[in-house]
């Protein structure tokens, strides 16, 4: 008898054991959903903390938003953090407000939907990943502690991390004269662009090398990873930096 009475116990205590390890890590979580209209050409800009972004692009006129904030500790400090929506008839801006006071453990996952010719403000977070996919659209992607990724894309695309990688796959790069600047301190570079894209380049890795799949004009090489290029006929400056990384610029994959 008590030998089977220590073997329900050892059963009940594996149970609650495993019960903990799968329990998730956060606790309390909120779902936020809405959507709001903006039209093709119009602007959409996100700032965010902690969490990624995703967006994607569709051929509707409107912008879908789907986030879930998570907390850690209790209910209240999810409640603390506010998202935040203007929307006006040309364009839909997204505020993540943490509190000023004190901090709290809350994150906030964001998925995107937009349509998938417009102008990207801005989107930004601080610790997360920002995903971009399925657009024809200028504008910045920042982080800090986070990759930034643009796939499937187009337009006139700055894009910054400090640790962290970025690629982009652009099939052109606009025509603005202003420079398209993509950098990083800790990550890699790299760069998928259509055979047909002309820009002028300036490369910098300080620690790493460059390489690239697409033929380059090079006009200058300096001390440090410093390398000037003319990408096709020229065209729009493209400024590409890391520090601790390499950089290479690719061939965008035939279209099938």
């Amino acid at each position: 008898m008590m030998r089977n009475r220590l073997r329900i116990f050892s059963l009940v205590v594996g149970a609650v054991a495993l019960a903990t390890l799968a329990a998730p890590a956060f606790s309390y979580e909120k779902v936020f959903e809405a959507t709001y209209p903006l039209p093709s050409g119009g602007s959409f800009s996100l700032t965010n903390v902690n969490g990624s972004v995703h967006v994607q692009g569709w051929e509707r006129n409107e912008v879908s938003i789907h986030a879930v904030k998570r907390s850690k500790t209790s209910p209240a400090d999810e409640a603390q953090v506010k998202i935040e929506v203007e929307a006006q008839a040309g364009s839909v801006s997204v505020h993540t407000r943490y509190p000023e006071a004190e901090p709290v453990d809350v994150t906030v996952e964001y998925t995107v939907r937009v349509p998938a010719r417009l102008l990207l403000a801005r989107i930004q977070t601080v610790n997360g990943d920002v995903q971009v996919r399925d657009l024809e659209a200028g504008g910045e992607l920042h982080t800090v502690n986070g990759d930034v990724e643009m796939l499937n894309g187009a337009g006139h695309v700055s894009a910054g991390t400090t640790n962290g990688n970025i690629r982009l796959e652009l099939a052109h790069v606009g025509d603005r004269r202003d420079a398209m600047r993509v950098e990083t301190v800790n990550g890699s570079v790299m760069l998928e662009l259509a055979a047909s894209v002309g820009a002028d380049l300036e490369v910098q890795s300080l620690n790493g090398d460059f390489q690239s799949d697409l033929p380059l004009e090079v006009q200058a090489v300096a001390g440090r990873g410093e390398v000037r290029a003319r990408l096709g006929r020229g065209g729009v400056p493209v400024v590409l930096r890391t520090v601790n990384g390499g950089i290479r610029i690719l061939a965008a994959r035939a279209a099938v």
